[in-house]
């Protein structure tokens, strides 16, 4: 190797890196297309926005200038935001975690979601454990924030109503219902017409399941709206139900099954602990 040919070479080299250096420069010059104090707005950015902007306008697209425009008021506020210390104020914290929240699901789960399909079949197995039910029910109240005492007094209302107007059929259900119950239902006795599962609380509809054969009656139950006493009054079959409904409620079974494996496995990788007593019903 000729040595005396090392700092012509070393020379060029240099003289290379400082050519692409400058064009990189200039580039980056000629693609910035506005400045909020120090941050930069660059024509690519720019570009992305206002193609995504066209896509919500059929008849009359937004003006470039516009968009430009709402891009600055956007950096503007944020700027203001940040020197306001927003960022740190725990309610907006809080709103920005839930965008973060749902942000995960969607660039972890979407792709599985969409993949989520059903066949008749599936549906029609289901909607086997699943079926629309027609009841009824009388009903007492019970505030969220009740204590123990409101709690106790709304059983022993309905404790009564069960021993001294349905035992021994000494009156109708619906008439019973239209006397002594609470809520919407109460002046048409109490009927809740069909309902599916999704609709339902759990506690009512599985107590409404059990029963099986129309016209049964169950015992004092307690939901997370107060105490029932539920009747079956019909079950609607597969061919006569909604069967687009039906797909939409195992879709969202699906979806909530992929929901479920994924937060398994984040509870695998960190550390959870939990005091379950402290929110006992």
């Amino acid at each position: 190797m000729n040595t005396k040919r090392v700092p012509a070479i070393l020379l060029a080299l240099l003289a290379a890196s400082a050519t692409m250096f400058y064009s990189i420069k200039a580039v980056q010059a000629a693609t910035e297309l506005a400045r909020v104090n120090g941050t930069v707005i660059t024509l690519e950015d720019f570009n992305k926005k206002y193609k995504e902007n066209l896509k919500f306008f059929q008849y009359k697209a937004p003006t470039k200038q516009a968009v430009l425009d709402d891009l600055i008021k956007r950096e503007l506020g944020i700027q203001e935001a940040r020197r306001l210390k927003l960022d740190k104020d725990p309610e907006v914290i809080e709103r920005m975690n839930t965008v973060l929240y749902h942000a995960v699901l969607d660039k972890v789960l979407s792709k599985q979601f969409e993949t989520i399909s059903s066949t008749d079949a599936e549906a029609k197995a289901f909607y086997a454990k699943n079926p629309e039910v027609r009841t009824s029910h009388i009903f007492v109240a019970v505030r969220p924030e009740a204590n123990q005492e409101e709690d106790k007094a709304a059983f022993q209302k309905i404790k009564k109503i069960q021993d001294e107007a349905l035992k021994d059929g000494k009156m109708g259900f619906a008439e019973a219902a239209q006397r002594y119950s609470e809520g919407v239902a109460a002046p048409m006795g109490g009927d809740l017409d069909y309902q599916t599962r999704d609709k339902l609380d759990p506690t009512y509809y599985e107590t409404a399941l059990k029963l099986k054969s129309p016209g049964k009656v169950s015992g004092i139950i307690r939901s997370q709206f107060g105490y029932h006493i539920v009747k079956l009054t019909a079950i609607r079959s597969w061919e006569e139900t909604d069967k687009a409904q039906v797909k939409r409620m195992l879709f969202d079974e699906k979806r909530s099954q992929i929901f479920e494996k994924y937060m398994a496995q984040l509870k695998k990788q960190y550390k959870v602990s939990v005091k379950p007593d402290l929110v006992k019903n």
